[in-house]
């Protein structure tokens, strides 16, 4: 089959090429496109063939580049031969767009300790950090000024998590208690809730999807357990032990498992009706650091997306959660990647095999953060070594290295539309990097000393940072 396109150099030339979802698997037959071909002749092709009702943007890649020019033009830059089949990769865009955020908005004074934690809620209409004074706080968004101080732990609030239907807030302390938060109020959901002998390392909810009414979430402890807990029983109902130290990382798969990464280089898959042990997964030579799932963004944010719709009842947002799950994972199973102080990173697909899919080289030094883009096409790292490095999310490979902290980067977060990423550092600044154009996109100064934690808010406005300085920075686009 050969395709025509009108005028422009390369015509009449042709190169044998075969379209590619980013799994592998071909749109159709090998077919003949005119050198002359650019993306916006592909977009129309792979709309026609894939059938869709809703003219959908798709960007292209050939061996990880991306296709911004002719076809023609793209194998004589690259020295590509036009004898063989030429696979082209078509990945899907989102079909909104962020603005990059480019200007401090808001500088909140409140937390008498380094802010430690920040997070939006799922619906992106809400905020909350954590801080090293023992307390956790609830920011009112529109007039930028601190909302609740909610007060009840004994010392330092090192994890903060929302429920994906944003109806709770759970906190973790140095001290190894939980408390959950109503954030309507500010006040405690019951009393702390006790179990864990040393602190809280993370915490992750059971996903919207699996259960409407978002009652169970699971903590990681400095004491090499993790453990279910039910809000409205309010106490731990499965204990997760087999770790032989800390477990410093843990997320609750759409699939329903949970995962867990520890300070003995292991990661453990449990499943949790009882909590048995079903998968190790090992090859790391240290400690692992951090988790990421494929899926995470839609994890987190469960029924609400970009158009801010509202819910009237649990059971409607667990039909809209599971429809953006299965949208959003396809027919490819969950990956998991993990980060670790061995300077690499494993690919996994737990339930495939127990081997990882690829080994990710090239960080000098530990890795303290690993996070997947929302729609799983990168996964970016952040490192001790200064940089942040963008790999390809679907076989690992590396894709980009972001040079330009002076310091280690502590904390990444991504844009909704997957295009941009920001990330926080010891240097005290922010930056944000253009996936596209592999570059820094915005330096962002402001900060006094190091920035501990930095969240994008899911609905794409606002960017929110804390650190050493013990102010909260809101910046806007």
């Amino acid at each position: 089959m050969t395709m025509e396109v009108e005028g422009g150099e390369g015509q009449g030339k042709t190169m044998l090429c075969l379209l590619t979802d980013p799994d592998g698997n071909p749109l159709g037959t090998p077919v003949n496109f005119p050198l002359n071909t650019e993306p916006q002749h592909l977009q129309q092709i792979v709309n026609q063939l894939r059938q869709n009702e809703e003219r959908l943007p798709y960007a292209f890649y050939i061996a990880d580049k991306e296709l911004v020019e002719s076809l023609g033009k793209f194998a004589e830059k690259n020295k590509i031969s036009v004898e063989k089949v030429l696979h082209i990769v078509y990945q899907p865009q989102a079909v909104f767009r962020i603005r990059p955020v480019h200007r401090c908005s808001a500088t909140i004074a409140g937390h008498t300790e380094a802010v430690l934690s920040v997070a939006f809620s799922p619906d992106g209409q809400q905020l909350a950090s954590g801080s090293g004074d023992t307390t956790v706080r609830l920011w009112d968004l529109n007039t930028q000024t601190p909302l609740f101080t909610c007060t009840g732990h004994k010392n330092w609030v090192l994890v903060i998590a929302w429920s994906p239907d944003g109806k709770y807030l759970v906190s973790g302390s140095k001290a190894g208690e939980l408390q959950c938060w109503d954030p309507r109020t500010g006040k405690p959901s019951g009393n702390p809730l006790i179990g864990h002998k040393k602190w809280i390392t993370g915490i992750s909810w059971e996903p919207v999807h699996l259960s409407a009414l978002c009652r169970r979430f699971v903590s990681a402890g400095k004491d090499g357990d993790a453990r279910i807990w039910d809000v409205t029983l309010r106490k731990s109902v499965i204990c997760l032990s087999g770790h032989t130290l800390a477990v410093t990382c843990v997320k609750w798969g759409g699939d329903g498992f949970i995962y867990t990464g520890s300070q003995d280089c292991t990661i453990k898959v449990w499943e949790t009706t009882q909590g048995k042990l079903i998968r190790e997964l090992k090859g790391h030579g240290h400690w692992v650091n951090s988790l990421t799932l494929s899926t995470e963004y839609v994890l987190r944010t469960g029924a609400f997306d970009h158009t801010g719709k509202q819910y009237s009842s649990p059971e409607e947002m667990k039909q809209a959660a599971l429809e953006r799950y299965n949208k959003m994972k396809g027919d490819s199973p969950e990956r998991l990647v993990s980060g670790s102080d061995d300077f690499t990173m494993f690919l996994w697909e737990p339930f495939l095999k127990k081997q990882p899919k690829t080994r990710m080289t090239g960080h000098q030094q530990p890795i303290n953060h690993v996070c997947f883009s929302p729609d799983g096409q990168w996964i970016a790292s952040a490192s001790f070594d200064r940089s942040v490095k963008l790999w390809n999310g679907t076989t690992g490979k590396f894709v980009a290295a972001f040079r330009g902290h002076v310091g280690p980067v502590y904390q990444i977060s991504w844009s909704a539309d997957s295009r941009l990423l920001v990330s926080g550092s010891k240097d005290s600044t922010l930056k944000v990097w253009d996936i596209k154009a592999r570059a820094l996109k915005l330096d962002l100064p402001g900060h006094a000393d190091e920035v501990f934690a930095v969240d994008w808010s899911p609905d794409g406005q606002k960017v929110a940072s804390g650190g050493k300085d013990r102010v909260l920075k809101l910046w806007m686009g």
